[in-house]
């Protein structure tokens, strides 16, 4: 349960949020809904313990369970199980009985049969088998195969660590009255997974705070809206499902235009009467009072709902190259004793479209960072082409530098851009005035990912590789992407769970890993994409 009271937040000198006040208690299930930029992150965050108001008090009783957007496993070292199970501390109780059981196997006798003894008391008293079952349920209801749960995670995809670290935060609220707090828990989540969560959140019986771009989920799950409006700093908070919501916003948006439309009307008649009147002595004082009072009508009004800003997002007009400016040659990937990558053969013809489709694990991720020079491969070769221009949108932004600004990130990718240029390429991307000065590591995942798509557009890249671009992005700014998608003529090779951004894209091959056989695009491989 939480209880925000009075509470302020703001992220250095930017206020997000004024005085806000509001109640998460079990049943509650809030859809967190905004712009990008807007501050739901932040806000989350704040609930979660991660930051503290700027004024106000948030106060926390009763387990909670925080999935961040850009949550990683804090040892890459442990296993999947073991990860999953640390969320009720069930990971030490599972080591301490096995040692136990260990010991007990070696040196038989009274002490190593009560230390065998507390080990297993400790392991029931936090669930014990029945825990462990559970725990492999929600993992295979995100779509984790049995076969990777004695994996290290380091070892794992970006997409299967995102659906470990979500596991982890279900288990621990799992049949409890608990709290959940997660931001776009359906990113690199397959359509069957999606499904599960659904109804995995349906039936949660604690309170749940959710920030999602998949506006299914939203409309499946939620039963109070939250709406952060950064422009006057207020949360609107509606007690109502996602559909309500919508009615309730439109029909109030009629209204308030109706009432604008009166006011401004009597308004307008009481200082054209004010005018007439305001030159005869006899009448000047009832004339200004007849212009304050038009004005104080106009004042009381609630404000006209503004269009929200949208990024112009472009990308690079491509610079000369020869026929085939990018190629792979039998490269071969392995992470320990498991392979990835075999033996990929592949061509990236000038301006060609290629989609890579394949189940999370299959390298798909892997195959990009490659590619892009981030990895090497143990064999084979990537073949650089005359004129390669290479550009690289990472699923996990790695291309970003958190301790620099926005402004220096860019100037980094765009060295030849004066100042004024930078900052004219930002605030296209919705980064003005102080936004150009935060540090990337502190942007949300939408502003993140404008800001990596930002650094594309004067790299005169004539391939573009692109793993996963539309996630964390809210509809508008999609829509964006996916046009520039459409008309951008250079090379694309695409990584995503979206069959929007496939149908943007328009692909004229398929690659499907871990096969790595090719093929020409049919409509039927679209069935795959959600899945994949």
């Amino acid at each position: 349960m939480i209880t925000v009271r009075g509470a302020d937040v703001r992220v250095g000198a930017r206020l997000l949020l004024s005085g806000v006040s509001f109640h998460v208690a079990p049943g509650d299930r809030i859809g967190l809904v905004g712009r990008n930029g807007a501050g739901k992150t932040t806000l989350l965050d704040t609930l979660a313990g991660l930051r503290a108001p700027a004024a106000g008090t948030v106060t926390r009783t009763g387990s909670l369970g925080h999935l961040a957007q850009d949550s990683r496993a804090a040892d890459p070292a442990v296993t999947v199980t073991d990860r999953i199970l640390s969320a009720r501390g069930l990971d030490r109780a599972v080591r301490r009985l096995a040692e136990a059981a260990r010991r007990l196997g070696e040196a038989p006798g009274a002490r190593a049969l009560a230390a065998y003894a507390e080990a297993e008391a400790a392991f029931e008293a936090g669930g014990g088998y029945a825990a462990e079952a559970e725990a492999a349920r929600v993992a295979a209801g995100l779509g984790l195969p049995h076969e990777l749960m004695d994996r290290p995670v380091g070892r794992l995809s970006g997409g299967q660590k995102r659906r470990v670290e979500l596991a982890r935060i279900l288990f621990a609220g799992h049949g409890r009255d608990g709290t959940l707090l997660l931001d776009e828990p359906t990113n690199h989540l397959d359509a069957d997974s999606v499904g599960w969560l659904r109804g995995h959140l349906a039936g949660h019986r604690g309170g749940l705070v959710l920030i999602s771009h998949d506006l299914r989920l939203i409309a499946d799950t939620v039963n109070r809206v939250f709406h952060l409006d950064p422009r006057r700093a207020v949360l609107d908070v509606h007690n109502t499902g996602w559909d309500a919501y919508l009615a309730q916003r439109d029909a109030d948006e009629r209204r308030r235009s109706r009432e604008r439309a009166n006011a401004e009307r009597k308004a307008a008649a009481l200082h054209a009467q004010a005018d007439r009147m305001k030159s005869r002595v006899a009448t000047a004082t009832t004339a200004r009072s007849m212009a304050r009072r038009a004005d104080r009508m106009l004042a009381g009004l609630d404000p006209a709902r503004q269009a929200e800003r949208v990024a112009r997002i472009r990308l690079p007009e491509p610079a000369p190259c020869g026929r085939t400016p990018l190629g792979a040659v039998s490269l071969t990937k392995a992470y320990g004793r498991r392979p990835v990558l075999d033996g990929v053969d592949l061509a990236v013809d000038r301006g060609s479209r290629l989609i890579v489709l394949g189940l999370n694990g299959a390298g798909k991720t892997t195959l990009l960072r490659l590619l892009a020079g981030q990895e090497a491969p143990d064999a084979g070769r990537v073949v650089r082409g005359h004129g390669l221009r290479l550009g690289y949108f990472a699923q996990e932004h790695e291309t970003l530098d958190p301790e620099r600004t926005v402004r220096e990130n860019l100037a980094a990718a765009a060295p030849h851009l004066t100042d004024g240029e930078v900052r004219t390429v930002l605030g296209a991307f919705l980064f003005r005035g102080d936004d150009a000065d935060k540090r990337a590591g502190v942007l949300s995942g939408g502003e993140k990912t404008r800001l990596a798509l930002a650094a594309l557009v004067h790299s005169g890249a004539n391939v573009l590789l692109l793993d996963e671009p539309t996630n964390n992005l809210d509809p508008a700014s999609r829509d964006e992407v996916l046009a520039a998608v459409g008309t951008y003529p250079g090379a694309i090779v695409m990584v995503t769970h979206d069959a929007g951004a496939v149908d943007a894209l328009r692909p004229e091959r398929v690659l499907l890993l871990p096969d790595a056989d090719e093929d020409l695009w049919s409509a039927e491989y679209r069935e795959l994409v959600a899945l994949a």
